[in-house]
């Protein structure tokens, strides 16, 4: 005999933006040497200008990270993530929150569309999709609990027995100790930086795959630091050194200049997509084959939603996903781990030469890379170890 179930409706009782202060984690392991990320220049947009090219954190906002914690009825609640401080959190408690408060708990694409469609008014992209990532992962990891189960078995189960990772970062020498068989560099040198600039990008890569041989993968990161022209310099003098990928040369709004790009580069492996925001942009891409692989962050384009709905146009295009940044957060793993069209997962390590991963910041309950793979955890919804004490409410009570 089957046995039949019915799951009982759930409404939502509240939706709040909230800090998750966790405690540091105390050092142990003494680096070798400090990471690279600490003082390395990195190509960006902003490198135009010399006052702040040395380092983006001289231009980049100083807001920090926003939760959502979204509870049900029963008092079950469920928890997200994502970035930029108080403007976020103000999108959530000011308009999210009372249009969907007394929604249904499990209504995830019914919700999703409701945000998308909420945040018309002031633009769905940008800070809008940042908060509506924040509560869409939320109403995910609720599910979960609800549910009883991984966010990865809701999502369909386990494509692949373990998830293979990509390291992100110059470290490579700590990256390959840990046992990574793929790299992505941050390209140093932009436009700004002329001729000079090109023959120290060069030499950065070709030291890389010296060291690294020729049985492992080799990508570029260009941070949104570059024009057509240069692009298509930089391609030609690295085609010897068999990049997989060259990531987000341009400014991500310039759609007029992907096209050209793929144009003058149709050799090239061209990945972007960590500057876009709802499915929207993704869909473009896809119709005009202006890019191979396409980069949401899961925690910035709309949440677990956003990131089914991508995936699925590139299923149907042919095209690769690797969500930004995706090994870094239990949302990324989760998902990437549920998709047969996403074979690899992106970690950007941040213990610097020397220090073990397990020493590293991280979400409790976030899964750790063993040479390279990773699965995630298996508790329910993203397997957070974060108790409700530890919430705090974005903004004080008046």
């Amino acid at each position: 005999m089957v046995a039949h179930f019915r799951i009982t409706p759930m409404k939502i009782r509240s939706i709040e933006a909230v800090r998750v202060p966790l405690p540091p984690r105390p050092a142990i392991t003494p680096p070798r040497r400090a990471g690279w990320a600490t003082d390395a220049e990195v190509a960006n947009p902003m490198s135009r200008y010399p006052q702040v090219k040395r380092h983006r954190s001289l231009w980049t906002p100083r807001w920090e990270s926003v939760y959502c914690k979204v509870t049900a009825e029963d008092g079950t609640w469920g928890l997200g993530m994502t970035s930029h401080g108080r403007a976020v959190a103000a999108v959530i408690e000011d308009h999210l929150a009372p249009q969907l408060v007394g929604e249904e708990c499990l209504a995830t694409g019914r919700l999703y569309d409701m945000m998308f469609r909420l945040t018309k008014p002031y633009g769905s992209t940008g800070l809008a999709s940042y908060a509506v990532s924040a509560v869409d992962l939320a109403l995910w990891d609720l599910k979960g609990k609800l549910l009883n189960q991984p966010v990865y078995s809701l999502l369909g189960g386990p494509a692949r027995e373990q998830q293979f990772c990509y390291s992100t970062g110059n470290d490579v020498d700590w990256y390959q100790e840990l046992g990574y068989r793929g790299f992505k560099l941050a390209c140093p040198y932009g436009p700004a930086d002329g001729l000079e600039g090109l023959d120290r990008n060069e030499a950065l890569v070709a030291a890389t795959r010296e060291r690294i041989g020729d049985d492992c993968d080799l990508m570029l990161d260009c941070w949104m630091a570059f024009d057509v022209e240069y692009t298509v310099r930089l391609a030609e003098r690295l085609r010897p050194y068999r990049l997989r990928w060259m990531e987000e040369c341009l400014i991500p709004e310039d759609l007029d200049s992907h096209v050209e790009l793929r144009q003058r580069l149709p050799w090239q492996t061209l990945s972007t997509g960590e500057h876009w925001y709802t499915p929207a942009p993704f869909s473009w891409a896809a119709a005009h084959r202006v890019v191979d692989l396409l980069q949401p962050d899961i925690c910035w384009c709309g949440g677990v939603s956003a990131c089914l709905q991508i995936v699925a146009m590139a299923d149907a295009a042919g095209l690769e996903v690797i969500l930004h940044g995706g090994g870094n957060t239990p949302y990324g793993q989760h998902f990437t781990y549920a998709m047969p069209g996403m074979p690899w997962l992106e970690t950007f390590v941040g213990s610097p030469p020397g220090v073990p991963l397990e020493e590293a910041a991280r979400m409790p309950g976030q899964a750790i890379p063993d040479q390279g793979w990773l699965v995630p955890s298996s508790a329910p919804g993203f397997g957070l170890e974060i108790e409700e004490g530890q919430l705090e409410p974005f903004f004080a009570a008046p």
